[in-house]
């Protein structure tokens, strides 16, 4: 081994030394977490033998320079939330429809998608999960971008929405409120007609909360219901891939030390970007599980998880723990239902995606192999043909035949 790969690998593992001792200052949860540091640290260590610093520095930034991911747009508008919280969105409209055109790309995927019955009056709302944001939708964005109207919006303190006012204020966070506030953006964004919703971990979420409070808005206007990587409840006996006295560890004590750290935001995000390297290991173990995701959509995933502030963070971690909407689910039980994860999700498992599917036995359960929790940007094309077939069946498209609208893998072709 050279000096300078005998260097960089010592810089690892005083980084994962580092890391995993300023965490055992918060209590016995640093062993824990210090472990899952050292892992995130050993995936990034091969990489650092052989490649140096300013050189992933630049990597990163020609990634965030030239990747399209996240950067569809469509015509803006904002809802106000019970609280009075500015909540952001864009609508995607449907283009207008032209017979007498040739055979072109649009005509053609129009054809595809729609056949020549003309797409009934739905639009698709899609609720992102935690530390995310609507542009976490990007592939399936662009495969039914023009051909059925969408609505992507920020849920409260993420993306372009305003920060959660009660929040600000004090009040804790819980899902019910993101059930009022997707409420909020229907009423502002899809007064009127058929709807079908899409969410995903914190947006399926969402979505169970806004059937708990409104279920005569479920039965009376929405056509179809997607659950993408998401829970009904029990998240806290989820074990993030770590040894049981790891997990009791790191509950006891991470809802503490969040708000510690959300109380010194700016030294934790100057933190975050001096550990850069080690970040993107544990967004990438927590993100995906196949190993030939392409490295711009892997940066994409940490620049929309780096864009959530720790204090927001912090403020929606507790919500989880106390989640339990699975009382809400026979709402749907009428309705077609897509159901699906990735089976390799350490976030929220495949296990809860089955217990929704439990309660919804008619619904489509689709565990997807090699998938992590961001299933949707992961495997592209089989969320976005599951999301096209749950279209057909809830009557808002006649034909459903879309081809490949972009892939994460390196290597071409369909897995």
């Amino acid at each position: 081994m050279s000096d300078s790969s005998a260097g960089a690998a010592g810089d690892v593992v005083a980084a994962a030394a580092s890391t995993a001792a300023g965490w055992r200052r918060a209590g016995v949860a640093g062993a824990a977490i210090g472990v899952l540091a050292a892992g995130a640290a050993a995936g990034v260590a091969v990489e650092r033998l052989t490649v140096g610093r300013g050189m992933r520095k630049k990597a990163r930034l020609a990634l965030d320079a030239t990747g399209p991911y996240g950067s569809l747009r469509g015509t803006p508008g904002r809802a106000i939330a019970d609280d009075g919280t500015e909540l952001y969105y864009e609508v995607d409209e449907v283009q207008p429809a032209q017979p007498e055109a040739g055979p072109g790309p649009g005509g053609n995927r129009r054809r595809r998608l729609f056949g020549r019955k003309a797409p009934a009056p739905v639009t698709v709302v899609f609720s992102h999960g935690y530390c995310l944001g609507q542009d976490s939708w990007h592939f399936q964005r662009a495969a039914l971008r023009g051909l059925v109207r969408t609505v992507h919006w920020d849920q409260r303190s993420h993306g372009h929405s305003e920060r959660g006012r009660a929040q600000a204020d004090g009040v804790a966070l819980g899902i019910d409120q993101l059930g009022r506030d997707l409420k909020a953006v229907i009423d502002a964004a899809v007064p009127e007609g058929r709807i079908v919703l899409v969410g995903h971990s914190m947006g399926g979420m969402t979505v169970m909360a806004l059937a708990d409070q409104y279920p005569d808005l479920i039965r009376d206007r929405v056509a179809a219901v997607a659950f993408v990587g998401t829970s009904s409840g029990r998240l806290g006996e989820v074990n993030f891939g770590l040894p049981v006295a790891g997990v009791r560890a790191v509950r006891r004590v991470l809802p503490g030390v969040l708000r510690a750290l959300g109380t010194q935001a700016e030294l934790v995000e100057k933190g975050r970007r001096a550990t850069a390297d080690l970040f993107a290991g544990l967004i990438k173990r927590y993100s995906f599980s196949s190993r030939d995701v392409d490295p711009a959509v892997a940066r994409f995933a940490e620049r929309l998880i780096e864009s959530t502030p720790i204090d927001v963070v912090a403020e929606f971690y507790p919500a989880f723990t106390e989640h339990d909407k699975s009382g809400a689910l026979p709402v749907f039980r009428d309705l077609p239902v897509l159901i699906l994860a990735g089976e390799k999700d350490l976030v929220t498992p495949s296990s809860h995606s089955e217990a929704i599917a439990d309660v919804l036995p008619d619904a489509e359960l689709i565990l997807v192999p090699d998938a992590g929790h961001l299933v949707m940007l992961e495997h592209p094309e089989t969320v976005t043909d599951r999301l096209a077939d749950l279209l057909v069946r809830a009557g808002a498209v006649a034909a459903a035949n879309v081809g490949e609208h972009g892939s994460t893998a390196q290597q071409p072709g369909r897995r």
